[in-house]
């Protein structure tokens, strides 16, 4: 009985080898991309009051820094927070093998691409309408405002009744829930600490799309992991901050 040559026995090893290799791949490549051509349309039926950009996403690829370019696969325009905790309890629902990051994206200001996801969805958190910025001028005044409210605005409206913030950044021009989640560091806080000393109460959404409230009282360890978290322990969506009465003059 003759066997056959062993170079052809050799051959017919590699190519079979080829073969699984190719096919191994071939179905990695498609698993991934119909896992990722079903995205645009899952998201696109969630039942949510904002909307998603598939197309204008340029912008929210870039930041202050300059340093990183990451296009997100969609942004997120919520007009509540119940958009918010859908979008990222979808996300949360898909599992790992989605491959899908989340970041909330201020007025723009990071440093290091922290507001980017790669082919994620970032949250125009500017877009935010609720909560309604509220003040509170009694003892112990406060201003309750949501997480995508600029400085500007909360001294502002916290001026018409003769209060301000006790502890702000330099430049007011940046988002409430932006600067809380980097602590909020500035020309005040030798004398009341950074902004992150001066909040009594938190609303975050979590990873799991939750809508928590938390304070030192209640769910201590979400609050002060939140606070210069840098968005990575949940996405403040409201905040209460503590006020004081506004000087009536600033010496340079």
């Amino acid at each position: 009985m003759r066997y056959p040559p062993i170079s052809f026995l050799k051959q017919n090893k590699v190519f079979f080898l080829r073969s699984f290799v190719i096919l191994f791949l071939s179905c990695i490549t498609i698993k991934i991309k119909l896992c990722f051509s079903s995205h645009p349309t899952s998201l696109e039926a969630l039942a949510i009051d904002g909307y998603f950009n598939f197309n204008e996403v340029h912008h929210a690829a870039k930041d202050f820094g300059c340093r990183f370019h990451m296009p997100p696969m969609a942004v997120l325009y919520p007009k509540s927070v119940n958009d918010i905790a859908t979008t990222v309890k979808h996300i949360w629902h898909l599992g790992p093998d989605s491959e899908l990051t989340v970041a909330a994206r201020g007025h723009g200001h990071s440093l290091q691409g922290q507001a980017q996801a790669h082919q994620g969805i970032v949250i125009n958190m500017e877009s935010l309408q609720v909560p309604k910025m509220f003040v509170y001028a009694g003892n112990h005044p406060y201003v309750d405002v949501s997480g995508g409210e600029l400085w500007i605005n909360v001294l502002h409206e916290s001026l018409k009744y003769g209060l301000a913030p006790k502890s702000w950044t330099d430049y007011l021009h940046l988002t409430v829930g932006g600067t809380l989640s980097n602590a909020g560091i500035s020309g005040q806080a030798f004398r009341h600490g950074p902004q992150i000393s001066n909040v009594h109460q938190l609303e975050v959404v979590t990873g799991k799309g939750d809508a928590v409230n938390c304070s030192e009282r209640q769910n201590p360890d979400l609050f002060h992991s939140v606070l210069g978290g840098l968005g990575q322990f949940g996405i403040i969506t409201r905040a209460r901050i503590s006020l004081e009465p506004a000087p009536t003059k600033v010496n340079e």
